[in-house]
């Protein structure tokens, strides 16, 4: 019997899970390939910390060299994260001859060209099922199962750190500081989360959904990315009582030539169901034009989800390898000519509903003065709520759009936040509530 032995980089949680994940199911994955896969070294630059699994007959080292370049080892598992090292590893074990499997969305988001480039010219695959949600296979069902459709849209909940802070503040009426403290004590946020609540995290992986979807180059710097820091327990709130609930979402459209590709916080029906996905799980939707709507639901993250993933990516090589045959599926699914550079629409020109929440100073004529501002730029007022009197000097206004343009929108706020009665900047949310 083939044995087919394999190389990982990093040992931290999800590598660990790997190495449980090989030992544990070894005769299932034997089963299933006809080849038996070895995990036959780690490089990691702590290798005396105990992991809790069985590292026996495996090399540790912190020479990644001795990894990369072992003539034994066909498939290299790159579980380092960011840009560098990782992206030279990468390159180093490819020009070897070796098989790449990466969980790394940040590393393709940003490299991802000069890294398929040099897996064609070595005649070696990449995979990264990983790379996107989590164990949830959504990256490999449009390349094989969905494969011959045309998408028209991809939207996901792709960050469980966001996703959870929403869900307590939705649940619990808690203030995002007070979640993002919880989530960090828990484990469920970085001690710097600055890519998560920013929305980074949830750009790279919207890359790859993109190229995967539409069969697009992405440039990292083209997608609007926006965090939920601005997210208030009283847009929770009022989004409650309009009948929405608040996700961060990767949103991806094609119209024509051009694709819509951003992140930001986004208001959605509750009866969707994507508007049901909780604490710190993920979700994808996709339309294709013959399959129609699709939704991907599962753990986005977590030991064992991920390492399902990433050795499903290896059980994937193993059985080509047995069949003799190689780079049967490009690393984004389209022919390498054939894939694109479609234009992104800038941010100004996309079409929306919004939620805007004024700060206005309780006095007669507010209203009248911001719905002819809104009006004057061609915004159409849905629907309005100003707040009873308090005993604070201000009050919440709430104004729901009908759709329009985000350029205009910008420009009626930007003018409604230079009158004298106006106390704090506006904050507005975009609304989708018109899925196909």
């Amino acid at each position: 019997m083939k044995e087919i032995k394999i190389g990982l980089l990093g040992f931290g949680t999800i590598g660990a899970g790997v190495v449980k994940l090989l030992k544990a199911n070894a005769g299932l994955i034997e089963e299933k390939t006809g080849a038996r896969v070895s995990l036959k070294a780690i490089a990691d630059l702590d290798i005396t910390t105990d992991r809790g699994v069985c590292i026996e007959g495996i090399t540790l080292t912190r020479n990644a060299d001795e990894v990369l370049t072992d003539p034994e080892i066909s498939v290299v598992i790159e579980l380092i994260g960011g840009y560098e090292p990782a992206r030279s590893f990468a390159l180093k074990a490819i020009a070897h001859g070796k098989h790449l499997v990466t969980a790394n969305k940040a590393l393709l988001a940003v490299h991802g060209e000069e890294i398929y480039a040099a897996a064609r010219t070595h005649g070696v695959e990449v995979l990264f099922e990983a790379a996107v949600g989590g164990g949830i296979p959504v990256l490999s069902a449009i390349k094989g199962n969905m494969a011959a459709n045309r998408f028209a849209t991809v939207l996901g909940i792709v960050n469980g750190t966001c996703n959870y802070i929403l869900t307590r503040m939705t649940q619990e009426g808690a203030d995002f500081a007070d979640v993002l403290k919880s989530a960090q004590e828990l484990g469920y946020a970085e001690a710097d989360p600055t890519f998560d609540i920013e929305g980074v995290d949830t750009a790279h992986k919207l890359c790859l959904l993109l190229s995967l979807c539409f069969g697009t180059r992405v440039d990292l710097k083209d997608i609007y990315s926006e965090g939920i820091t601005s997210v208030s327990s009283e847009d929770v709130d009022f989004a409650k009582s309009f009948g929405y609930r608040i996700k961060l979402l990767a949103i991806g459209k094609r119209d024509g030539d051009l694709i819509e590709a951003r992140v930001h916080p986004t208001m959605i029906p509750i009866d969707y169901p994507l508007a049901d996905v909780h604490g710190v799980f993920n979700a994808i939707r996709l339309t294709g034009d013959f399959i129609g709507p699709v939704m991907f639901y599962g753990r986005g993250a977590g030991m064992d989800a991920t390492a399902s993933a990433v050795v499903g990516d290896v059980v994937d090589l193993a059985r080509n390898m047995e069949a003799g045959v190689s780079r049967r599926c490009a690393p984004l699914g389209y022919l390498d000519q054939k894939v694109a550079q479609l234009a992104i629409k800038p941010i100004g020109e996309i079409v929306s509903k919004y939620y805007i929440r004024f700060q206005a100073l309780d006095r007669p004529g507010v209203l009248a003065r911001i719905a002819g501002a809104l009006g004057s730029g061609g915004i159409s007022i849905a629907s309005m709520v100003q707040s009873a009197r308090s005993e604070s000097e201000t009050v919440p206004i709430v104004i729901m759009t009908h759709e329009a343009r985000e350029a205009d929108v910008r420009r009626a706020l930007a003018e409604i936040d230079g009158f004298d009665v106006i106390r704090d900047k506006s904050n507005f949310i975009r609304i989708e509530d018109n899925l196909t």
